[in-house]
Order: structure tokens, then sequence, then C-alpha cells
């Protein structure tokens, strides 16, 4: 029997959809293999302007948006309604507007700072109207941030496998605004100063090359188990596919985000080492909002696997 979902659109009129309500048909397919995805995409082929990623389906009287992977049976199920001879459905749609890809966002939020630091660093007598030595502490946390931004930009181009293609355009400028001026503006115009060279720090513990390297090496600690961290969850993914399993060794025995975890280790030792106000804020802010999202991602976790999921915090050890 030829499967007919209706499409309606949810509260005001789809722009990019004028047409709406319209139906698509599955004649070849039953309600088990036919997928979210593809209703998005039998919807597209009406009106291409009005692209899937743009789309955000849901049953009728209902706002709970439906994952792309899930069968049309599946979605019956978790709404405690029967898939028996169904050939009729309702399905609303909201537009979730323009929409840009996760990758996008996160080369260029990354970018900032590695344009940001340089800049800063290296034309500090200008901007700072004195010339001054720059103290081998300022030049460690250069080198440490640049290779902490450049790191991402890699691991975002080669190693990151996204849940989902794109977000809204609008995060663009809020993700790019917390990188570009906390970790870029005021992170390099508060350490690079005058108030940081050579001269100032004479003879301060923040010029001993113990302290530098200790924290250095803190560093590179965290730094080597956020890409641990980050590969895991690669391999647990197969390309293409937006499956997820139970992620497990070093860190993940431990807490379900420890690329998390070990993004704030990495932060609290550039803290460390430069004592600054505006690296402390960067990492309060970064670690509160990755903070949210550890929890998200716990309960996510939690949900998917049941009982089967190993007891472990969200990502702090024995405590969050």
């Amino acid at each position: 029997m030829p499967l007919s979902i209706t499409i309606k659109p949810q509260g005001r009129r789809v722009a990019l959809a004028k047409g709406l309500p319209a139906t698509v048909s599955f004649s070849d397919k039953t309600i088990s293999q036919v997928t979210v995805e593809e209703v998005k995409g039998a919807l597209q082929a009406k009106f291409p302007r009005f692209y899937a990623s743009r789309q955000k389906l849901s049953l009728e009287d209902s706002k709970k948006t439906l994952s792309d992977e899930k069968t049309i049976a599946e979605v019956l199920a978790d709404e405690g309604r029967s898939s028996t001879d169904v050939s009729e459905l309702t399905f609303s749609v909201k537009d979730l507007g323009p929409q840009i890809s996760w990758k996008t966002v996160f080369l260029v939020e990354y970018l900032g700072p590695l344009i940001i630091h340089p800049v800063v660093y290296h034309l500090s007598g200008t901007i700072y109207r004195q010339n001054f030595e720059h103290s081998q502490l300022q030049t460690v946390t250069y080198g440490l941030v640049l290779a902490h931004f450049l790191k991402r930009e890699l691991e975002t181009l080669f190693v990151h496998r996204f849940s989902h293609a794109t977000m809204p355009f609008t995060n663009i400028f809020k993700n790019s605004a917390h990188y570009h001026l906390l970790s870029g503006i005021l992170l390099a115009g508060g350490v690079y100063g005058p108030w940081y060279s050579s001269q100032a720090l004479a003879g301060s513990r923040r010029a001993d090359p113990k302290w530098i390297a200790g924290f250095s090496a803190l560093w590179l600690v965290a730094e080597l188990l956020n890409l641990q961290a980050h590969v895991t969850l690669r391999n647990l993914r197969p390309p293409g596919t937006k499956t997820r399993g139970i992620p497990r060794g070093g860190l993940f025995e431990y807490v379900s985000c420890p690329n998390y975890l070990s993004e704030t280790l990495a932060w609290a030792a550039i803290t460390g080492l430069t004592l600054s106000p505006f690296a402390l804020l960067f990492l309060v802010v970064s670690t509160v909002q990755m903070g949210v999202w550890a929890l998200k991602k716990h309960h996510a976790y939690k949900k998917e696997f049941g009982t089967k999921y190993p007891r472990r915090k969200a990502m702090i050890p024995f405590i969050f």
C-alpha cells in the first residue's frame, strides 16, 4: 500500500514553500523503510529552495523534533501510536531559517585567535606605544595559544564527524564572539603588554623557567588527552553516519566528556602560567558553557543506552 504523508506548515506560512500543505508519496517503501530524512528530501524535491537542513519536521499537533535517521514506524512507536495499516500521515514543518555548516563555524571561530594573537604580539610596540622586550612567559604563552587553535582547526578538518550537518547561520556570530573577544582580543591584549615584559617580570616567579615549564607540561598533557578523546569519538561514528556508540578508554572511564575536561585543564594551565585575569575570565566562561554541554551529552548517553551505559560523571571525575 503506497505511503502518503501530508505536510502542513507549523504556525505561520513557510515563505520558501508557499504551496504547503503538500503531499509526498512513497509507492515502493513501507513505513518501516522510509526515514524522516527521506521525507525531508521529498519535500525539498517539491520546493528546491526549502532545503532539508532548514526543515524541522514534527508529527501533527506535536512540537517534538523528529530525528532524521528514524523510520516512520519508529517515530510512531516513540509516540505510542500503532503503525498497523497506516497509509496516510500528517506532519508539520517549520522553517529553521538560513543554515551554515558546523565545520565552517568551527573554522571561522578558531581562526580569530590565530590572527589576533600574532597581530598583538608582533605589533605590541605600536599598540602599546612603547618598546619593550617580550618575556619568556609571553613568548611561551603565544606559542601555546597558537598551537591550541591550530590543533582545533586541524581537528575540524580531519578528525571531527558532526552529528548535524548545519546550525543556524546566526550562530557564527555568537560563537565567533566568544573566541574572538575573550580568547582573542582580551587575552592577547592582556598578556602581551609591557606589564608582562622581561623588565616587568624580572625576579618574579613568572620569570622562573621551572614555573613556565611546569604549566607548559600540564598544557601539553591536557592537549594530548583532548586529542585522544576526539579520535575516540571519531572512531565510534562510521563515515557518513550518525551512529553513536559508548565511548571507552582513557578518561572516558571516568567521565562522559573528557574532551571538555581536558580543554578546561589546558586553559587552566595557561591561566596558572600567566595569572592573567583575562585568561581566568575565558576559563570560567568556557568551563561553565562546557559544563552545560557535558550534562546534555551525559543525559543523552544515559537515555540512549540505558543500563548498558557505565557509571561515570559528566565532566569532572567523581564530582560532576
